[in-house]
């Protein structure tokens, strides 16, 4: 392979540089672009100097620190706020070193409008009248930092620089990761149209602002975790951390242990003291799945620390604080359970303050192809698979199923089925054997409509279609027996009829 000639164009001023093979960027700052070898061959290094504009009415002031800082910034200078404001609305730039006494507006002025920017920059505060209440006054009106003229030292102002530049570039990365984790465990998880689950969506919106104190209930496999992480991040607590205790998992001797910790030699086996899970949950949110599991003893303490918000370490009589919001979640009926007196009813209210129930798949039907689409394109792209469909057999037995393990089945079947197909679209030998062959039971009783779907390819929309219109079949053109078997409204089945040009069933 023959060499290739890197060509780079870029001025001292915020221009748009273009490298040869490159799709043209526009970064802030002066780019400087090199090849280098290393043990790997040619590689191409670019960096990107921060910009920063100086704002003095003094000349001097000015030159003097345009040529100091030059070397590790790109330099701009303006003689007051309104010059530097015109350069401002122009382009971004990375600091905004000004002066705080000039003609027309003053400094604290230019920060405060600089820091309304889309892009607001670091902006330091210079003045040869220094006060501590002046550095206080620059701090609230939104200066990173401040700097008195008198004892202004070049090496010093670069370390302030470079420092409010790192700690803003992790605050900008902070937030871009919430922002992930928004998208991640937010709404944008949530997929269905039927009535129950977007009732649960609306629930999820108005409940997780909140600081009440919720209990999660539903089968196996519904998406309770999921609708924790939900409320989580939707609360004043998502910048805490989520901490969850799953107490089927543990032995009733540990649970008490594992929630509240331990001092050292509090049990046999203690050797070092140990912070438990209620402490680690300090300003955030602490999740209790499978709660309907805790013994007696256990279901005492959490009585106390959900109401009064203390507690203390096992072998401790210190009594301890708890700044913690508390989700709780079950698939059993605790109703049940409290008439049954294993579960305390005094209990049971502190926790379902505000109760959230998810419904089972096989009650919201018409969610599945929704599903099996998202499903569909995450493991295709996991996978690098371009798989965009299912056969019309496969779809079948998709629809037939009853699906025990709710959403979670759904969802591992699906993946099972990328990573087994062999083409383009799903086969039925791909899918999982309890799909391939239902119980004679489950397939007798299932809500889903029964009749058989065309052969050949489908789409997955074509599949929505075929399940409205076997439902209608089997209710005889009954409308609102078929919304109730698909778990959709009288309303959603009317708008998807005229979707779908099915006005004459």
């Amino acid at each position: 392979m023959g060499s290739r000639c890197t060509t780079v164009f870029y001025s001292d001023r915020l221009t748009r540089p273009r490298i040869g093979w490159s799709r043209p960027v526009r970064p802030r700052g002066r780019v400087t672009i090199k090849l280098e070898t290393g043990s790997r061959g040619v590689s191409i290094v670019c960096r990107v100097t921060p910009t920063l504009l100086i704002v003095d009415d003094e000349k001097s002031t000015r030159d003097g620190l345009r040529t100091a800082l030059e070397d590790k910034f790109d330099v701009y200078a303006a003689p007051d706020a309104a010059g530097a404001w015109q350069l401002l609305e122009k382009e971004p730039v990375d600091v905004l070193l000004t002066d705080l006494r000039m003609a027309g507006d003053d400094g604290l002025a230019l920060i405060r409008k600089a820091k309304a920017l889309p892009k607001p920059p670091v902006c330091i505060l210079m003045t040869a009248y220094g006060s501590e209440d002046l550095a206080v006054e620059a701090m609230k009106q939104g200066a990173d930092d401040y700097i008195s003229k008198g004892r202004l030292q070049i090496d010093e102002l670069e370390l302030r620089i470079q420092r409010a530049l790192r700690r803003n570039r992790l605050e900008t990365e902070n937030e871009q990761l919430h922002q992930r984790l928004d998208q991640r465990f937010g709404m944008e998880n949530f997929i269905g149209e039927t009535p129950s689950i977007r009732e649960v969506f609306e629930q999820i919106q108005q409940i997780g602002p909140s600081t009440a104190t919720v209990l999660i209930t539903g089968e196996s496999g519904t998406g309770k975790e999921l609708v924790a992480k939900a409320i989580h991040q939707l609360s004043r607590r998502a910048r805490g951390p989520l901490v969850t205790v799953n107490c089927a998992a543990l032995p009733a001797t540990l649970l008490e242990a594992e929630l509240f910790g331990h001092e050292k030699g509090a049990f046999t086996g203690a050797n070092e003291r140990r912070i438990g899970r209620v402490e680690q949950a300090q300003g955030g949110t602490l999740f209790l799945d499978e709660i309907g599991e805790i013994d007696a003893t256990t279901q005492v303490k959490l009585l106390r620390l959900i109401g009064e918000r203390t507690y203390e370490r096992l072998g401790s009589g210190k009594t301890q604080s708890a700044d913690v919001r508390f989700l709780s979640a079950t698939n059993k009926d605790l109703k049940t359970l409290v008439r049954a007196g294993t579960f305390r009813e005094d209990l049971y209210f502190r926790i379902a303050v505000v109760p959230i129930h998810l419904p089972p798949l096989r009650e919201r039907v018409a969610d599945i192809p929704l599903l099996i689409s998202s499903f569909l394109k995450e493991f295709a792209r996991e996978n690098d698979k371009k798989i965009t469909a299912f056969s019309t057999e496969a779809m079948d037995l998709m629809l037939r199923y009853r699906w025990p393990g709710n959403v979670r089945e759904l969802r591992a079947s699906i993946e099972h089925a990328v990573v087994l197909c062999r083409g383009d679209q799903i086969q039925p030998r791909d899918l999982p054997a309890s799909v391939r062959e239902p119980l004679i039971e489950a397939a007798s009783t299932s809500p889903v409509p029964q009749a058989s779907l065309a052969p050949g390819r489908l789409s997955l929309r074509e599949a929505e279609k075929q399940l409205i219109i076997h439902a209608l079949k089997e209710c005889n053109g009954n409308r609102t027996e078929a919304a109730q078997k698909l778990g959709v409204s009288r309303r959603t089945l009317h708008r998807k009829l005229h979707e779908f040009e099915l006005h004459d069933l």
